[in-house]
C-alpha cells in the first residue's frame, strides 16, 4: 500500500473519537437534567404569570416567580444589598410548616448571596439564578411548554380563577432543585388542579 492510500484509509479510532466526543456532548445536557429531577428537592414556588390577563398564547408561556424574579425585591433580602448582577447568585428558600397542603404552599424566600450557601438547615435549599435585561433574574424555569390537548383546559381553570373576588390566582409551580441549585419543573397547579411537565 502505497502512501497516498494509507493517507485516504480513516481508522476507526480517528472515526469513533469524534463522534464519541459528540454523542458525550449532546447526551450531557439532558443528564444534568435528569440528575436534579431524580435527586433534587421538591420545592414550590409562587408564579405569576408574565400578562395575566393572556396568560396561554401559542404553545408556551412565560412565567416569573413572584419575588424571587424581581431584582428590586431581591436587593430587600438579607444580603440583597451585596449581590453582583454579572455573577450567579443564590436565593435561599424556606419551606412552609405544612408541607403536604394541596395545592402545596409556595416556600418563602429568606436571604439571597453571590455565594452557595453552606449553612442551610433541612427545611431550606439554595436556587441558582442570573439576572438578564432588565433586572429580571432567570432561573431556567420561565418557560412552560403545554401539550395541545391541554392548553383549552389551563385557560378555562385561569379565567375562572381570575374571576373570584380576591383576584388573585392560586398559581404554583413545583420545581426540583438539586445540591447545585439548578432546578427543572414538576408540575404547575392552577387552584386544585395540577398539570405534570
Amino acid at each position: 500500500m502505497d502512501n497516498s492510500q494509507k493517507k485516504n484509509k480513516i481508522s476507526w479510532g480517528q472515526f469513533l473519537l469524534p463522534f464519541t466526543v459528540q454523542l458525550l456532548i449532546i447526551l450531557a445536557i439532558p443528564s444534568q437534567s435528569l440528575y436534579t429531577y431524580a435527586f433534587g428537592k421538591t420545592v414550590t414556588i409562587q408564579t405569576i404569570p408574565v400578562d395575566p390577563y393572556d396568560l396561554l398564547r401559542g404553545y408556551s408561556q412565560t412565567l416569573r416567580y413572584d419575588i424571587i424574579s424581581n431584582w428590586n425585591q431581591l436587593q430587600e433580602l438579607p444580603g440583597g444589598q451585596d449581590l453582583d448582577k454579572a455573577k450567579t447568585f443564590y436565593v435561599t428558600l424556606q419551606a412552609p410548616e405544612l408541607l403536604d397542603e394541596q395545592p402545596p404552599i409556595p416556600w418563602t424566600p429568606i436571604a439571597v448571596s453571590n455565594e452557595k450557601p453552606d449553612n442551610l438547615t433541612d427545611n431550606q435549599i439554595a436556587i441558582a439564578g442570573t439576572i438578564k435585561t432588565y433586572s429580571r433574574a432567570v432561573y431556567g424555569l420561565e418557560t412552560y411548554y403545554m401539550p395541545e390537548d391541554r392548553r383549552e383546559r389551563i385557560n378555562r381553570e385561569i379565567r375562572h380563577l381570575q374571576r373570584q373576588p380576591n383576584g388573585k390566582i392560586p398559581f404554583v409551580v413545583e420545581v426540583r432543585i438539586d445540591s447545585r441549585g439548578k432546578a427543572v419543573p414538576v408540575s404547575l397547579w392552577l387552584g386544585e388542579s395540577e398539570y405534570q411537565f
